[in-house]
């Protein structure tokens, strides 16, 4: 072959070769079997159920900080762990030294202003000599938390995203009430919230979106997420007008009670709502994977649209 024919051809291989080479692998949005063995382990006897300052509690702590940290989320203040005590107003149990665990990304564009995506690992522990394990409430939403921070550590955000864990939520909504009224950083700098509490266990592929009632704005852009959304994504138990109204019954309540405007994801009340029968082999995978890729949906679109979010709540 004539060299002036044949280089061109080679140089033109190599080049071929090389993009093949240089392109990433796919990512998916959910990481199916981390997503699956987050929960099941949080959900497993061996952390009891993870009552606020017990040994399944710590357990719990270490599994999120350790995947924190594997994914190289950075910390506000000297770590993940934000220690704080609280008292239950309900029964007037005292609790000390439990921990919100904190982790962020740095958002690219609008590095100030933040998305919190918030989720509570705690249950009720054990009583009766049986194991409250908390799949769905609420192993299920700190893998979904997980979830979310895994793929926007690949994925950067335009705006910054704070990813909290939060202890004490079936005691008053403990770690919650302590980040208002003790934020990492200025409440004023977080234009929305994002709450996963109870997303695994539905059979009608149904996931509530809460919240709309209060903060309209935000439901074009869910609407907007429902056209390609794998669930089918509802709106309601946000006002009067349900059969419960959910504004308050989670970790969102005391950032609402704040100004802040929150999207609450969930299902409905199913019968192992609270009992022992809440476990791991209970919840729907499918489901499970398909709402955490539809909130994922959500916050990326959040993100896309912050500023617009933040003039219209006036924050």
């Amino acid at each position: 072959m004539n060299k002036r024919v044949f280089l061109p051809i080679l140089f033109s291989a190599l080049f071929l070769l090389l993009s093949c080479s240089s392109e990433s692998p796919s990512f998916e949005t959910v990481d199916r079997s981390q997503l699956l063995s987050d929960i099941e382990y949080l959900a497993s006897d061996e952390l009891a159920g993870r009552f606020p300052g017990s040994e399944g509690s710590r357990m719990a702590q270490a599994h999120i900080e350790a995947r924190f940290q594997a994914l190289g989320l950075e910390t506000i203040g000297t770590g993940y762990r934000h220690l704080f005590d609280h008292t239950n107003r309900r029964s007037g149990q005292e609790f000390s030294d439990l921990v919100n665990l904190i982790g962020m990304i740095t958002g690219r564009d609008n590095p100030d202003q933040f998305i919190a995506v918030i989720a509570h690992y705690d249950h009720l522990g054990e009583s009766d000599g049986e194991i409250f394990n908390g799949a769905d409430d609420n192993a299920s939403g700190t893998g979904g938390l997980l979830a979310a921070a895994r793929y926007f550590s690949h994925n950067p955000p335009k705006s910054s995203l704070l990813f909290i864990a939060l202890d004490a939520e079936e005691q008053g909504l403990g770690g919650a009430r302590y980040f208002v009224e003790n934020p990492a950083l200025p409440l004023n700098q977080i234009t929305v919230v994002v709450n996963m509490d109870m997303i695994s266990h539905n059979f009608e592929n149904e996931l509530y979106a809460v919240g709309t009632y209060h903060y309209p704005f935000l439901k074009p852009l869910l609407e907007a997420v429902a056209e390609t959304a794998p669930v089918q994504l509802q709106f309601g138990y946000d006002s009067d007008e349900w059969p419960q109204d959910w504004t308050f019954s989670s970790d969102h309540g005391p950032f609402h009670s704040n100004g802040i405007p929150f999207i609450y994801f969930g299902v409905e009340d199913h019968p192992h709502y609270h009992t022992p029968t809440d476990t791991f082999d209970r919840i729907n995978p499918d489901f499970y994977v398909a709402a955490v890729e539809t909130i994922i949906g959500a916050i990326e679109e959040f993100d896309r649209n912050l500023p617009a979010i933040r003039e219209a709540s006036g924050r």
